[in-house]
């Protein structure tokens, strides 16, 4: 690493760990016997700076040359109060604790080398929405449920599905690109690079591309959150361009890059980020991921919640609320009346503790609502 960048990142973490401490405040000189005290004066031709406009930290930091960078380094070696603080040991440890701060998604310490996850994969859910929308939840990048895929998809086409609703809000980070590229083929056209993974100056590149035609043929709208992660984020920027699916949610999770793990003497790992994901229009993914184009906030654990439960009630009541009970002819024959009936309920529930609201998906909403706008303008 050059001087250049390690003095900057030391400054960085230097800063805000000196920085904490209060600043002195002036007061203004006392006023003569017998007057009273001013105001301080304000020159009218120079206004008062903006809160917003004072820079930052970061700011600042960033806006030193080399030469003002070494000049810092040397300053605080030979001024600074606590010269155990200044030692070569302590910058290096600023110079490392700076890059985790700045580089996140592409720099991470570990205590040890992880064992595989226990947690069970997710597994791939779909049903049909309405009559004719397809909602399909990825789940796990994994061969069963590659294979789950290619049966729901068969399955919409001989019930006319005409709209296709693909949830990537379940699928996590994969060291399969090859497998997980093929999800991408049921969507995207033959011959066409779904993504690409770009390594540094002078190493090969590798393109993943569809080698078979699209499964689908159709509006397709995608929904991703924090919690889509990895590969996933390719396949939600590559249907985005070759299918002009609108993506809605939130922003992914940004870790669209391969990673390697490197042993440092002690026994701590040290992930780095090797490679970086590129989208088919050329963009790089890292470590930006992928924006909604329709933002929808919503919360991870009651989106995990309503994944739970769906299994046994499908996505559909998290959607549409219930209806409001009405007069009808089985009711007259009966002698009953729902609506006075629904009141009375209402009546007696007032005074206790408000009722729990059943969770929402917002998102999911949202996508149903964009497909339902879009046919009713088509048939116009």
């Amino acid at each position: 690493m050059s001087r250049f960048l390690q003095a900057a990142f030391a400054i960085c973490i230097f800063a805000v760990k000196v920085g904490a401490q209060s600043p002195v405040s002036i007061s203004p000189a006392p006023a003569p016997p017998g007057r009273l005290p001013q105001a301080p004066s304000k020159s009218p031709a120079v206004p008062a700076a903006s809160p917003s406009a004072t820079p930052t930290t970061e700011d600042l930091v960033n806006s030193l040359g080399p030469t003002d960078l070494q000049a810092v380094i040397t300053l605080l070696k030979s001024n600074f109060t606590d010269p155990d603080a200044i030692t070569d040991t302590e910058l290096n440890r600023a110079t490392v604790e700076g890059l985790l701060v700045r580089l996140p998604r592409g720099v991470m310490l570990l205590p040890g080398k992880e064992n595989p996850s226990a947690a069970a994969p997710s597994a791939l859910y779909s049903e049909i929405i309405a009559g004719h929308i397809g909602y399909v939840r990825v789940g796990s990048l994994n061969t069963a449920n590659l294979q789950a895929l290619d049966k729901s998809l068969s399955t919409f086409g001989g019930k006319k599905v005409n709209a296709l609703i693909i949830d990537l809000r379940a699928s996590q980070a994969t060291d399969d690109l090859a497998l997980a590229a093929e999800f991408a083929k049921r969507f995207c056209p033959k011959g066409k690079a779904i993504l690409t993974l770009r390594k540094p100056t002078g190493r090969q590149d590798r393109v993943f591309s569809s080698d078979r035609d699209p499964a689908f043929r159709g509006l397709v709208m995608v929904m991703a959150d924090g919690d889509t992660a990895g590969a996933a984020e390719a396949i939600a920027a590559a249907l985005r361009f070759y299918d002009k699916a609108l993506v809605i949610g939130q922003p992914t999770a940004g870790r669209t890059a391969e990673y390697s793990d490197l042993p440092l003497p002690n026994g701590k790992i040290l992930r780095l980020a090797v490679a970086e994901m590129i989208s088919p229009e050329g963009r790089s993914l890292f470590p930006e991921g992928v924006k909604p184009d329709l933002p929808v906030e919503m919360s991870l654990a009651e989106k995990r919640q309503i994944f739970q439960l769906s299994g046994e009630k499908g996505m559909s009541p998290f959607v549409y609320e219930a209806g409001r009970p009405h007069m009808n002819e089985a009711a007259l024959l009966a002698g009953t009346n729902p609506e006075v009936e629904a009141a009375e309920a209402a009546q007696q529930r007032r005074g206790r503790a408000p009722e729990k609201q059943p969770p929402h998906d917002p998102i999911l909403q949202r996508a149903l609502d964009v497909i339902t706008s879009l046919e009713v303008y088509q048939k116009r």
